[in-house]
């Protein structure tokens, strides 16, 4: 895994007024997944492409585990960071098993006995079996299988960073979803550091474990999706994420928030006679299984204890929407 950090990193191009991506400062921690968004025009592509240096920045730097990228032979940077694109660029005169296994042919250190084994797992992992996959050519898949074999290419050689720019873009809506699903599978198997470009913000808030919002070239706030919801910096991030949507909070914020700590809510010695509800789940799910249990409280349960974490009540649900539209601002740089 990697560590992604951004400080001051501009781009301006020659003949424009503006900068495309103007002093950008964040991190990206290892393993996560952030999530680029902002209308069109924001700077989202061009941050991304500046990373593995398809972009050269005007000005700042980005560090990979603490090291400029722009220090580097581009070509081996390259090398070493997973790309994923709309437009999958399959060679169409290749099989399946050929695609995916190019990038490493072309990194070189692989004998064909290890090369074909990996191509297999990487098949499987993305849920293509190879016996079935190996052998066909792109123009015999679905759109979202060719995806699919686009993303096993990118993790051929064991990348610590995926940069991913809008790859489910074109994909109708069922197959986007099981693709987005595909993904987060994914990532709790390998735990990649993933920097992601969408437009979509649903897709941002399923996919991303941080959230980076750009606007005119300007990183305008950085935050998990809950923190977005329930404390947007401004108007602008307030409309983009739909922060004013009480069901989209109740679908994001966590039912750990809304633990009903009043005296006169449901005592502890009644907690077996209630249903439980997991640690993770939303308060919009908490809510449909009040509703339908018709009961007084819901206990959080805790695995790794023989003890409730607490209840959640209607009351509590609300209280904690509520308080969280009050709370201050968490980050913004403008």
């Amino acid at each position: 895994m990697a560590t992604i950090v951004f400080q001051q990193i501009t781009k301006h191009y020659a003949g424009t007024n503006t900068p495309a991506v103007d002093a950008v400062s964040f991190e990206v921690p290892e393993g996560s997944t952030c999530m680029l968004v902002g209308t069109s025009g924001s700077g989202k592509t061009t941050l991304l492409r500046m990373v593995n240096r398809l972009i050269e920045p005007t000005s700042g730097e980005i560090l990979i585990d603490g090291k400029n990228v722009l220090s580097e032979n581009p070509i081996q940077l390259r090398r070493r960071i997973g790309y994923v694109i709309q437009q999958v660029g399959l060679f169409p005169h290749l099989t399946i098993a050929e695609n995916v296994r190019v990038t490493a042919e072309i990194t070189g250190g692989w004998d064909k006995r290890k090369l074909a084994s990996r191509v297999d797992e990487l098949l499987d992992l993305v849920g293509l079996p190879p016996h079935e996959f190996r052998k066909r050519y792109p123009r015999q898949l679905s759109g979202g299988q060719q995806q699919r074999v686009g993303l096993a290419r990118a993790l051929t050689t064991d990348p610590s960073i995926l940069l991913m720019d809008e790859p489910f873009g074109a994909l109708d809506a069922i197959t986007r979803a099981r693709m987005q699903d595909e993904l987060l599978r994914i990532q709790r198997d390998v735990h990649k550091t993933i920097l992601f470009v969408s437009h979509d913000i649903e897709e941002a808030f399923k996919l991303g474990n941080q959230i980076a919002v750009l606007s005119e070239g300007r990183l305008v706030q950085m935050g998990s999706p809950v923190e977005l919801l329930a404390r947007p910096a401004n108007s602008f991030v307030s409309q983009l994420v739909g922060a004013d949507n009480r069901m989209r909070q109740l679908q994001f914020l966590s039912v750990l928030d809304a633990i009903d700590g009043r005296p006169e809510a449901v005592s502890s010695a009644h907690w077996g006679d209630l249903p439980g509800i997991a640690a993770d789940t939303s308060l919009f799910d908490a809510l449909l299984q009040l509703l339908s249990t018709n009961a007084p409280a819901l206990v959080i349960t805790n695995p790794s204890s023989d003890t409730p974490y607490g209840a959640v009540t209607l009351a509590s649900l609300t209280q904690q929407i509520n308080r969280s539209r009050q709370e201050t601002p968490v980050e913004t740089t403008r």
